[in-house]
């Protein structure tokens, strides 16, 4: 049902972008209303753009209804006495203020912090980077793309200089005689770029794989490699121990463009494939195959997703596969490169400018003091007033269950779901003094809040995302806001004026604040000094980085050098690692976890529109049949899944397609069927990611109490 009342015989076309995936496909949204009075119908037709070209997924086909749906959060809401009350913006407000201050100057201006979404525009991350360090003072401000991307951006930062989603384009990829796709399900995650991948395979192209599942993905590539969850690293290490046995080894390229070598040889000399075959529990002969056929191909791409990278080794893992690139020479050339297939829409541009616990706008970092001079001069603030580095996401809620952390403000975010150990982090956000969400709808985190403040959506939000290439691109605003919804950066705007540092925050606009955000950038790593509104207005999309306003954007990365002192890439020495939460007697089942092409993240979006919903009304947990019949399960029957840490309830589904020793289930879901109440809460000690993918469990029938 409309929010928006219209006149008898209207149609009116709203021109805009899917908000779900990093792909960020345009198109139109046509309302007619065939008579007064009467239930408004929609059409959704794609617009022809460069990523997708032209193409949208059952996803972004009924995004319209999450956004129009009766379920809209539509005014400021207090709880009081356990009960969500409609209030005023100026009491809400003030109710905020009064609260933050008591707890400031009762425990320090680090006991408020900042929870932010990858989700958001350019334009509401950097500034809500800005309002936690300015307006707050805080040092605690990290988000859920930190889930997302870390492991893939710290290990592109280490091993290239730069993180940047794809250091190519798209159109690269028909270009590539063999694709390597690492724990991606593009299938089910970024439908639209299939085509992409048919093309290629049409020319020719040799497609590898690597899940521990049968899915849309692995059944259109020539080789699957059913890896064992948690051992892609060594997986990796097996192709590499082979290219270098083989010969396939690009000297001149690894000579003159790359550091490390000597150690690497001296490591992958001294592994043994049987061992390794063991390990990733992939046999030798396939291994061997899928080397060969990378090796030997003259172009190629090497994509990775959450699988390789939501693990307890992400970051070491994700180098590793940059390693096969870079010994084979495979990047900064036509139909060869890297990518690091971002799932949220903004996961790319949300850490690019602040969101992240150590990052300053433009990738630059918080305890670099030429940064933070830098960037508190385009704030008009001294850079002694900028807080050091907080800590990542989940680190965050452990501060916030031992009450370091004493009040929260969540935007565009869903903690309680999509954190692992997620019946530690509720119990820890119901410990809070105060707890602030700023959403559309009725999260389950916003459940818990003691106010809520009603934001935009995609129709009516304007702004820009970067999607999964660094392309940034321009999402106009499509309708105005109902009720007495704000825009993300209006509240932010509004709320730093009444906490006394709103000479600070004065725009008109979110064009406004991305000219800030230019210049918050400029001569950063991900520099987009040169892209304005007017030039994406007129070319669609431009890449970063792009220095000047002549600039055309920098479409492939690392033709010439890499931007490290030297010039030169690091290859890496990476050990068999295995995962830090391993199967027993006890819980003698892995665990994995990902999405359906139905749903987007934690579901709140996805699970409010009825199209999406009614094709998966509920989760289930993926099993082998012989795995099942072991334990005495049903199929479609009610399961109990269990760890160490909790318990879920989903319905059992026989799949051939899935290994034996490995269950999956979708992380779409709250409550009882919250996949995360049992994930595993170990970090990467690098990247801080949590271990998603990989922990120990054990499966029984239900059984009703």
């Amino acid at each position: 049902m409309s929010l928006i009342a219209e006149p008898k015989g209207v149609k009116r076309v709203m021109d805009t972008q899917c908000p779900f995936c990093s792909v960020q496909c345009k198109m139109q949204v046509i309302e007619e209303v065939a008579a007064a009075g009467s239930v408004p119908s929609y059409s959704v037709v794609p617009k022809p753009n460069q990523a997708s070209e032209g193409r949208l997924c059952i996803k972004g086909m009924n995004a319209y209804q999450h956004a129009l749906t009766a379920e809209r959060i539509l005014h400021p809401m207090m709880k009081i006495d356990g009960k969500f009350v409609q209030v005023t913006w100026a009491d809400a407000y003030a109710h905020i203020v009064r609260n933050f201050h008591n707890l400031r100057d009762q425990y320090g201006q680090h006991s408020v912090g900042v929870y932010g979404g990858g989700s958001l525009t350019n334009e509401s991350a950097y500034l809500l980077g800005k309002f936690a360090r300015v307006a707050l003072q805080t040092k605690y401000i990290d988000y859920n793309g930190r889930f997302c991307m870390s492991a893939a951006a710290s290990a592109g930062v280490k091993v290239f200089g730069i993180d940047r989603g794809l250091t190519n384009q798209l159109s690269d990829i028909e270009m590539a005689e063999c694709l390597l796709l690492a724990g991606t399900n593009i299938a089910e995650c970024q439908p639209t770029l299939m085509p992409y991948l048919t093309r290629a395979k049409e020319k020719g192209a040799f497609l590898i794989a690597i899940d521990p599942r049968e899915t849309g993905t692995t059944r259109i590539a020539d080789l699957h490699l059913r890896v064992k969850p948690g051992m892609d690293a060594t997986l990796a290490n097996g192709m590499l121990k082979v290219l270098l046995e083989e010969g396939l080894v690009d000297q001149h390229f690894v000579d003159h463009r790359t550091n490390g070598f000597s150690e690497l040889k001296t490591h992958l000399e001294s592994l043994d494939m049987k061992e390794i075959s063991e390990l990733a529990g992939v046999p030798e002969t396939l291994i061997r195959q899928a080397a060969l056929a990378y090796g030997r191909a003259a172009t190629g791409m090497v994509f990775t997703a959450r699988g390789v990278e939501q693990q307890t080794d992400g970051h070491m893992a994700v180098r590793n596969f940059l390693n096969l690139v870079l010994l084979t020479g495979k990047i900064g050339k036509p139909g060869c490169g890297y990518g690091a297939v971002t799932g949220q829409g903004n996961g790319q541009g949300g850490r690019e400018h602040g969101q992240k616990a150590d990052q300053l706008p433009g990738y630059r970092l918080i305890e670099n003091p030429e940064d933070r001079a830098y960037v508190a001069g385009v704030w008009g603030i001294d850079p002694n007033e900028l807080p050091g580095k907080g800590v990542s996401a989940y680190e965050m809620m452990e501060l916030v269950h031992q009450q370091e952390i004493r009040a929260l403000f969540v935007m565009g975010s869903n903690p309680i779901v999509s954190n692992p150990n997620a019946n530690f982090v509720e119990e820890g956000l119901k410990k809070l003094d105060f707890l602030v969400v700023a959403d559309f709808l009725l999260s389950e985190t916003a459940q818990l809040a003691d106010l809520i403040l009603p934001a935009s959506t995609y129709l009516e939000n304007g702004g820009t995302l970067t999607n999964l290439e660094g392309r940034v691109l321009l999402r106009e605003s499509a309708q105005p806001v109902p009720g007495e919804v704000k825009h993300d950066w209006q509240i932010l705007c509004e709320l730093a004026g009444s906490l006394g540092r709103g000479s600070l925050f004065q725009y008109q606009d979110a064009e406004d604040i991305f000219d800030e955000l230019r210049l918050a950038s400029r001569g950063g790593v991900a520099d987009y000094y040169g892209i304005t509104y007017e030039r994406l207005r007129q070319e669609e999309g431009i890449y970063w980085p792009c220095p000047e306003p002549q600039h055309p954007g920098q479409r492939r990365l690392f033709e010439a050098s890499f931007p490290l002192p030297d010039g030169k890439a690091l290859l890496t020495s990476v050990a068999n690692h295995l995962p830090q939460e391993r199967i027993s007697d006890a819980f003698p089942l892995y665990l994995t976890t990902g999405r359906v092409l139905t749903h987007y993240l934690t579901g709140v979006q996805t699970r409010r529109s009825h199209s999406l919903a009614a094709r998966d009304v509920e989760s289930f947990m993926e099993i082998h049949p012989k795995t099942a019949r072991k334990y005495r399960l049903e199929d479609a029957a009610l399961v109990k899944v269990a760890s160490k840490r909790g318990e879920i309830y989903v319905r059992c589904r026989y799949s051939s397609d899935i290994r034996e020793d490995t269950v999956f289930v979708p992380m779409h879901w709250g409550n009882t069927q919250n996949v995360n109440k049992i994930t595993n809460d170990a970090l990467d000690p690098t990247c801080r990611m949590p271990g998603f993918k990989v922990c120990a469990v054990h499966v029984s029938p239900f059984v009703a109490e």
